[in-house]
């Protein structure tokens, strides 16, 4: 009975977890799939660094074409992360007849519909589930457990980084910088967190669950909106609990007809929604089905051994395939046409706070502005600021339109006796 042989490239937390399942469940695998699977060899960057987890010397390699061009190597796993070098390794692979499992969410995001082409056109499977929300099996239902349904809707909470840092800031009012130094300490932020509190690793994952869910090739530019939470400040926070809101960084994904709006922003969900009750690192992603209704996603989004654990179930199904002989059959193109929403078609309501001159007549102003484009009130909040001539405006509006919201904004921003536009949130969640 031949073992399936399997070329890793990547020895890091992901990297050392794959190792461990791998070694630590070949009686499952064997059972799952009737062969055992061997690390036939491991690409590292440094051949002398301690880790964690135990490697034959004869296994290591520096050199990526050791793994590439091994005619006796079935499957690639890449968890190295890259763009550009990664893409080029994985072409190289699939062209040369290996089957490629991968965690990286950035090469998808960009380059995922060539890879998947070629994967398609050498007759090779491609899994990509790791790439998205760690240990949840979220990229498999969408392909496989809700391929009959129609999805409308998908919305979570994808990068636990962020999360964690709002879960820390909500609940002990820490400021943004500690939980950050806090986060980076538990390994759970990067030393450079930008790619995480900018909203950009969030935007990657939205656009691979809209190409998926949507059957519609969505890139990274076409997600329109891509705010982080950097900015967001203790007030906010303060009157989105006043109000009876959670804030999260959401990505949505919104389907109205044939047309899809992709976003990244912090939001405010009502504290009974059930994402304002995900905390920490974890992650979850609410799905719409025409026909099933609403389902929602729950887990771990990092970490070795759930991200390890959705990278080595990519492998059962690479092996199976080969079992079964069907590599590369299960690989959909895109069924529609990308179709993307104006600003004019995307509805929500919004949360705004503004500093404003503490005179009479103030308020009426910014009423008009508002009334102007047909935007009314949810809720109201005026408070006086201490030792200062300026009122604080809180407002949440009921459902507008993001073109005449926008509008708006530039116009409050213009006239006299608004001093400032303090902050501007989507709030989502039970839409009236």
């Amino acid at each position: 009975m031949k073992a399936i042989s399997v070329g890793l490239l990547g020895l890091g937390t992901v990297g050392s977890g794959v190792v461990r399942i791998i070694e630590n469940h070949q009686d499952r695998l064997l059972h799952q799939v009737g062969c055992p699977v061997e690390i036939r060899k491991v690409l590292v960057r440094n051949m002398d660094k301690q880790r964690d987890v135990h490697v034959d010397t004869e296994k290591i390699t520096t050199d990526v074409y050791n793994i590439i061009q091994d005619p006796e190597i079935d499957v690639v796993i890449e968890v190295m992360g890259g763009i550009d070098d990664t893409k080029e390794y994985l072409l190289k692979a699939l062209l040369s007849g290996k089957h490629v499992v991968t965690a990286n969410k950035d090469l998808m995001a960009v380059h995922g519909s060539e890879l998947l082409r070629v994967a398609k056109e050498q007759g090779c499977d491609l899994f990509y589930e790791a790439s998205v929300a760690g240990g949840i099996p979220i990229l498999r239902s969408l392909v496989d457990g809700l391929a009959s349904d129609r999805i409308t809707k998908m919305m979570g909470i994808v990068n636990g980084t962020t999360n964690f840092i709002l879960t820390k800031m909500m609940k002990y009012g820490s400021s943004y910088e500690e939980v950050l130094a806090e986060a980076q300490k538990l390994g759970f932020a990067e030393a450079d967190p930008t790619s995480d509190v900018e909203g950009l690793d969030a935007a990657r994952k939205m656009s691979i669950l809209a190409t998926l869910g949507f059957s519609m090739n969505i890139d990274l530019g076409d997600v329109t909106t891509v705010k982080g939470i950097s900015k967001i400040s203790e007030e906010d926070l303060q009157y989105s609990k006043q109000l009876g809101y959670t804030m999260k960084l959401i990505g949505l994904a919104d389907r109205n007809g044939d047309k899809v709006e992709v976003s990244v922003e912090p939001t405010l969900l009502p504290d009974s929604h059930p994402l304002s009750s995900v905390n920490d690192e974890y992650n979850a992603v609410y799905v719409y089905g025409e026909a099933v209704g609403e389902t929602m996603f729950y887990g771990p989004g990092a970490g070795s051994l759930p991200t390890a654990t959705a990278v080595v179930s990519d492998l059962v199904g690479v092996m199976k395939n080969m079992r079964l002989g069907v590599n590369g059959s299960s690989l959909v193109t895109p069924q529609f046409p990308k179709q993307l929403k104006e600003p004019s078609e995307i509805f929500s309501k919004y949360f705004v706070r503004i500093h404003v001159k503490d005179e009479v007549g103030a308020f009426a102003n910014i009423t008009a502005l508002f009334a102007e484009r047909n935007v009314s009130f949810e809720k109201i909040l005026q408070l006086p600021l201490k030792d200062s001539d300026l009122a604080e405006i809180v407002l949440v509006t009921h459902r507008a339109s993001l073109h005449d919201y926008e509008e708006i904004m530039q116009m409050l921003r213009d006239i006299e006796v608004v001093k400032d536009v303090k902050s501007s949130y989507r709030v989502e969640g039970n839409l009236s």
